[in-house]
């Protein structure tokens, strides 16, 4: 095949329809109308001597030569994209850019206000536009249509930018009359009713159940490699629901220290180390290769990282 004789918005066509999977989504996606896509499937389909795309009872489904293509394509488009991006200098004092940024309500309630506390004195017209996990997806941080997501991942796509924001251990917040604080071991903390909190990747949640500890997270796998269990009488996907529901006599919080440290000057509460051994967890920032020489986004990501090392430092000072 000569590549000199392929029209390369076939590409184009191509990544569109094996993300969508369907013909009118792609169009819709691309501007354009339903039979000119028909069209550049069938041109596409004549080009490579693949349907490409077939149809199933659960819809369209790509072939397997078009799941080998799906990644190469998709990589191709991207460094092309990215070495088409202007340059451009940034000034951040007379920027009035909008940063879109998926933010966990861990970390919207650590790194964000200070963020935004930084920006008021360097950068008074920027603003930021925080969204949730259930917000976004992965490909809509992929295409740029999102600065940035910081949260906890525990998978990605090869192909985003990552940055470390920090790490965190957790502690257990509780009620300043909660009565085991004085003696507050092992046996209390399994014996107590506690909160579960927490929230990670993109995408609608949905109920937990009590009896699956994979999928409850840090603190009950801790629990399980030494052979307990806690009893957990309310779930949370809010920080400071969970922090505020601590002040309820009979329940424990434990959360990361550093969301906790939001509630450190409360005096109806009270912050202990826990009894056991908890894996710190990691805070990360990712965002699209196509943004990744952007001027104002690299800027950007230095602000949040300036952000963590203050927070980090202060931390380490009291």
């Amino acid at each position: 095949m000569n590549i000199n004789k392929i029209d390369l918005n076939l590409l184009i066509y191509l990544d569109v329809l094996l993300r969508e999977c369907n013909v009118t989504r792609s169009a819709n996606k691309l501007n354009i109308t339903q039979p000119a896509m028909s069209n550049g499937l069938k041109r596409l389909r004549d080009l490579l001597n693949d349907p490409l795309l077939v149809r199933t009872s659960e819809g369209m489904k790509p072939t397997e030569k078009a799941l080998r293509l799906q990644p190469i394509v998709r990589k191709v488009l991207l460094d092309l994209e990215e070495a088409l991006q202007p340059e451009a200098d940034f000034n951040e004092s007379t920027s009035t850019r909008v940063f879109r940024i998926m933010a966990s309500d861990y970390a919207a309630s650590t790194v964000i206000p200070r963020l935004l506390n930084r920006l008021r004195e360097y950068a008074p017209g920027i603003t930021l536009d925080i969204m949730t996990p259930s917000d976004v997806t992965f490909h809509d941080v992929e295409a740029g249509k999102i600065d940035m997501a910081i949260n906890r991942f525990e998978e990605l796509p090869q192909s985003f930018h990552q940055k470390s924001v920090w790490l965190d251990t957790f502690v257990c917040m509780m009620s300043a009359d909660n009565p085991i604080k004085d003696q507050f071991d092992l046996e209390a903390y399994l014996k107590a009713q506690h909160i579960w909190v927490s929230k990670t990747g993109f995408g609608i949640g949905v109920g937990m159940d009590p009896t699956d500890v994979q999928k409850l997270g840090w603190v009950d796998e801790a629990l399980q490699a030494i052979e307990r269990k806690r009893s957990i009488r309310v779930f949370t996907r809010s920080y400071h629901t969970a922090m505020h529901l601590a002040l309820e006599q009979d329940l424990i919080a434990t959360l990361p220290k550093k969301v906790a440290m939001v509630n450190k000057k409360n005096p109806d509460l009270v912050i202990l180390e826990p009894p056991f051994d908890i894996p710190k967890i990691e805070l990360k920032m990712i965002w699209s290769p196509l943004l990744h020489h952007d001027a104002s986004h690299i800027w950007f990501r230095r602000q949040v990282i300036d952000v963590a090392n203050e927070f980090n430092a202060q931390a380490c000072n009291k």
